[in-house]
């Protein structure tokens, strides 16, 4: 694989994601923020931010299956989360391990959450940018 991931000694071990990434693939794949529509463009999870993040996981596993990658290639992924606060992170959590389970995978790569106000409709919660590193 091109990614190795891991937690250093000397840095906080946080179980939903490790701290580093190291790519050693040729091929670089850019994801798009992914929020909750399904393939209609209707938002899923209305109000459920765990509903939402599931279907972004989901549909940024999609996307890398198109550029014949999985979230074993994922390098690091950043979150968009609206109004975010640290009472939500239960809901977050519970919408990764739904994909993940899902898809039989458990993304961990690292990961920066990033509270927002707003996201391109008054509906989402929740949007999910990927880079994944390829052969």
């Amino acid at each position: 694989m091109p990614i190795t991931l891991a937690n250093p000694e000397g840095l906080a071990k946080i179980d939903l994601y490790r701290q580093v990434s190291v790519a050693t693939g040729s091929k670089l794949v850019f994801i798009a923020g992914q929020v909750a529509w399904d393939a209609d463009g209707v938002t899923v999870g209305v109000g459920d931010l765990a509903a939402q993040v599931e279907q972004c996981y989901l549909n940024v596993a999609t996307a890398l299956a198109e550029a014949g990658a999985t979230f074993e290639h994922v390098a690091k992924l950043t979150v968009y989360l609206v109004a975010w606060s640290p009472d939500k992170m239960p809901l977050f959590v519970e919408g990764v391990a739904r994909a993940a389970a899902k898809l039989g995978v458990t993304p961990t790569p690292p990961l920066t959450g990033i509270g927002v106000a707003a996201l391109a409709g008054p509906d989402l919660l929740v949007e999910v940018e990927a880079t994944a590193i390829i052969d």
